[in-house]
């Protein structure tokens, strides 16, 4: 707060995250992994004739993400932009680069859902890539690359641009299978054991989903701008699998509104279960009560110190009361259990 705009300041909680670069430069025919020691490493880059991905891991280092960033003539307000993970997902158009915000999420060893922020900025013959920790979802792309699998040595920047972001995008399916699977879970145990902890669980999803929703649902409109894009630096033909991202975007947007949905309606069918139990209870200890209230009144007036009451000095008076009770008792049971009460 009450910093200058475009002042560069790291808004995560990694910032023991040592930053780390590594370069891969590629054509039709070659290939080359270099981790710099120094900036002049770098900027030679900016000369080869080549394509190159500039991998920029840890970005709690803002000085260095600074001396960066003008080494490529970026924007102060697009580094500012690149070590601030509360941003929101974003395209920047400028006039030699193109610059974009994005979410990366995947999962954990522990099945849990990771979010790490993004930054992708794609230049003449370079992309340039900021991300919080070396985990990411780009193996895929590394082994085409390194592997001349598929098209990607034969062309540009602009379409390593695409690819990183379709590795993006399809690890969404993973998150949300993940999710749907999580959904499963619950449904099944609020119907079998509705406890506490699995309205804990419900809560937290709800959170889950929410949070993923938040990250993911930006992506539509941002790769319809990309889509539409007059800039120079993304070509036509990147165009049309560009499309294929957005089409992904449509059907993850409209798989998330199912599972929020599911989402909410979970607690109402616990709290609608825990109301079906709870009825199960009070119609067993109505019924007991019913049960008891003629055995009680019977025990009742015989209980009474009345000195004429011809019964109780009748010799075989006490096991005919008990008699009676018993009978009562048994032909409540069964006309209970004929109307399915019991």
């Amino acid at each position: 707060m009450g910093k200058a705009p475009g002042t560069i300041t790291y808004m995560g909680q990694r910032e023991n995250t040592e930053t780390q670069v590594k370069i891969i430069n590629y054509a039709q025919e070659s290939y080359d992994l270099v981790i710099p020691d120094s900036l002049e490493q770098i900027e030679a880059t900016k000369d080869v004739s080549v394509t190159s991905w500039i991998d920029v891991i840890g970005i709690s280092d803002e000085s260095y993400i600074d001396t960066l960033g003008k080494l490529f003539g970026l924007n102060s307000l697009v580094l500012e932009d690149a070590v601030n993970p509360q941003q929101r997902s974003k395209i920047d158009e400028y006039d030699n680069y193109i610059f974009g915000v994005f979410k990366m999420l995947y999962l954990d060893q522990n099945q849990e859902i990771v979010s790490e922020h993004l930054a992708i900025t794609l230049l003449e013959s370079k992309v340039l890539v900021f991300q919080e920790l070396k985990d990411d979802v780009f193996d895929g792309v590394r082994e085409r690359v390194k592997a001349s699998s598929g098209r990607i040595r034969t062309r540009g920047a602009d379409y390593l641009f695409f690819a990183l972001l379709d590795a993006v995008v399809d690890n969404y399916f993973l998150v949300l299978e993940n999710i749907n699977l999580k959904i499963e879970v619950l449904e099944e145990e609020v119907y079998d054991n509705p406890t506490s902890d699995v309205a804990k669980r419900i809560q937290e999803l709800k959170k889950e989903v929410l949070r993923v929703r938040r990250h993911i649902f930006p992506m539509r409109e941002l790769i319809g701008r990309l889509v539409d894009s007059e800039s120079h630096l993304i070509s036509k033909d990147t165009k049309i699998y560009l499309k294929d991202i957005q089409d992904h975007c449509v059907e993850i947007n409209e798989s998330l509104q199912i599972y929020r949905e599911m989402s909410m309606s979970l607690m109402e069918m616990y709290m609608s279960n825990i109301s079906n139990k709870m009825n199960e209870v009070m119609k067993v200890l109505t019924i007991m009560a019913s049960i008891f209230i003629p055995l009680t009144f019977i025990a009742g007036v015989y209980g009474m110190n009345f000195d004429h009451m011809p019964e109780l000095h009748y010799k075989h008076a006490y096991p005919i009361v008990w008699a009676v009770m018993i009978t009562m008792f048994i032909v409540m049971l069964i006309y209970f259990k004929r109307k399915k009460w019991l």
